[in-house]
């Protein structure tokens, strides 16, 4: 049985969108106060800590914990590469000596006289956050990012699973009561976000996701192929962290449901010609008033 949900979500023509960009812990910010920026530009860039990987080399060079400290040929600090030796046994009268070579690259954490133990850390990861839209830069956050504000059009779905995507709109449905079927999706839809009408099978999100569109929205769907699509049931609430290979928008409800024909010309006014190369739209994946 179908089911829709009406919690006062926005469908608004013009919106002043204010969108805070922030990185997951401190780092460099690349923007300033009253800049313009494009929403594919990074904004801020930071590294995170690579892993911790304890090492038990007391056991792996058969020595007394003691004299670990003594066998390192790095230091705490020291930077290696894999394969790279980083500890070795004076052995007896310089023969069978023992060694140890790392198994991938990273830093020398500690080394404890105590347990024998080393703390290697992993290779640092870079992170970057883009700006999302096209706006300006209204506020700075020093070591964290900015606030980006820009005039949009927002639609904001009940429910969505994957994260942030742009693309140019394309129209996959003529009317909002008709279903989002597999056959409406081309290859010349890639890098798009395609906008359906009512129910879309599981059948279609895996067809966009084989020609590489970058979101797919429409007024309902099954819960049955949502679970078929992740292979396990979704809470509602803790959406955003899937990784399916695009984004997927529901405006209205779960089940046989058209999309709002509010919701469906607003999309489609916003859709960019194909003979036009110039200017892209944005789309903003929203799941009950929230930024997936």
């Amino acid at each position: 049985m179908a089911q829709a949900y009406t919690p006062g979500l926005q469908v608004s023509p013009v919106h002043r969108y204010r969108a805070r960009r922030v990185l997951p812990i401190q780092g460099d910010v690349l923007v300033q106060l009253g800049q313009s920026v494009q929403a594919r530009q990074s904004i801020a860039r930071a590294d995170l800590p690579g892993d911790v990987i304890p090492i038990n080399l007391a056991n792996q060079l058969s020595l007394p914990v003691g004299d670990v400290p003594g066998a390192m040929l790095k230091h705490e600090g020291d930077h290696f590469e894999r394969g790279e030796v980083i500890a070795r046994t004076k052995g007896i009268f310089g023969f069978f000596k023992s060694e140890y070579a790392a198994q991938s690259a990273g830093m020398i954490e500690s080394i404890s006289s105590v347990t024998g133990q080393l703390l290697l850390r992993g290779p640092s990861q870079p992170v970057e956050v883009t700006a999302f839209v096209d706006g300006k830069v209204t506020e700075v956050l020093p070591g964290e990012g900015c606030f980006v504000e820009a005039e949009v059009s927002l639609v904001q779905g009940i429910f969505g699973i994957g994260g942030e995507a742009h693309g140019p709109i394309r129209m996959a449905c003529q009317s909002p009561d008709e279903e989002f079927t597999p056959d409406r999706i081309t290859p010349e839809m890639q890098g798009a976000v395609l906008i359906g009408g009512a129910r879309m099978p599981g059948a279609t999100v895996r067809r966009a996701i084989e020609v590489g569109a970058a979101a797919i929205v429409s007024g309902g769907m099954d819960d049955a192929d949502l679970r078929e699509i992740l292979g396990y049931d979704l809470g509602v609430a803790i959406t955003g962290s899937e990784r399916i290979g695009l984004t997927v928008i529901v405006t209205e409800g779960f089940g046989d449901i058209s999309m709002a024909r509010r919701t469906f010309e607003l999309l489609r006014s916003r859709e960019v010609p194909r003979r036009r190369s110039m200017g892209r739209r944005r789309f903003e994946p929203a799941c009950c008033g929230r930024r997936l």
